[in-house]
């Protein structure tokens, strides 16, 4: 499980990075607001632990940026020292799925985690997400950055695939048996449909998520050293 802790105080975080990777945790962070909401567009976490008060932004707008913008259902565990009931409504309100005061256990903060992950894993099989690009298997919506993406039927097919098996490479003969069994028209067709899928996913962006293993196939991760 990989969580993203967005806490400005340096002990605090400290204390949570050492605590998170003693209980099995793979963790990132970051201590502003800007900083942390790069990093929760830029790669996929399983959960983000979030102070309120921030530099930059503060807890709530990146929540509610993360949310509304982004369209990033990633469970999120909101921290603050803040304790009245308005402040704990404005938490949820901005898309926080739970709220823990300070100062708060080490051990609680787990639990917590652990909670909201449980309530979240039915929520997100349906929803497959690689950095920012995301496809909800339920609606058909594929989605960069907050933008609605248009593919056809086969590259919608194609890019499923690519997502659910993210980050190994696929290799060609797999996606060809997917897209059209036994008879694939001909040796350019795959070729083709990745072409259309990158122009689709990666062209009007900063960042290419699609690659090419020359001679095996294909994949789709957020870093990777490429040779395409």
């Amino acid at each position: 499980m990989r969580i993203l802790v967005i806490e400005d105080n340096r002990d605090i975080l400290a204390n949570l990075l050492d605590y998170l990777e003693i209980k099995g945790y793979s963790v990132d962070c970051a201590q502003d607001g800007l900083a942390g909401l790069h990093l929760a567009t830029s790669a996929h976490y399983d959960l983000i632990v979030l102070d309120l008060m921030l530099p930059g932004m503060d807890g709530v707008q990146l929540c509610q940026r993360l949310r509304n913008e982004a369209r990033n259902a990633v469970p999120i565990l909101m921290l603050t020292a803040r304790d009245t009931l308005e402040d704990r409504l404005e938490g949820l309100r901005s898309g926080a799925d739970d709220y823990l005061i300070k100062p708060f256990s080490l051990a609680e903060l787990v639990a917590r985690i652990e909670a909201v992950l449980r309530r979240s894993h039915g929520r997100q099989k349906r929803r497959l997400q690689v950095a920012d690009l995301t496809y909800d298997l339920d609606t058909s919506e594929v989605t960069r950055a907050g933008k609605v993406l248009r593919l056809n039927r086969l590259t919608m097919q194609l890019l499923k695939i690519l997502m659910q098996r993210s980050p190994s490479v696929v290799r060609r003969e797999v996606l060809e048996e997917a897209l059209w069994g036994d008879e694939p028209p001909n040796s350019d067709s795959l070729r083709s449909h990745i072409h259309l899928l990158r122009q689709t996913i990666d062209k009007p962006f900063s960042t290419a998520l699609l690659h090419t293993q020359h001679g095996v196939g294909y994949r789709i991760v957020s870093a990777v050293e490429s040779d395409c």
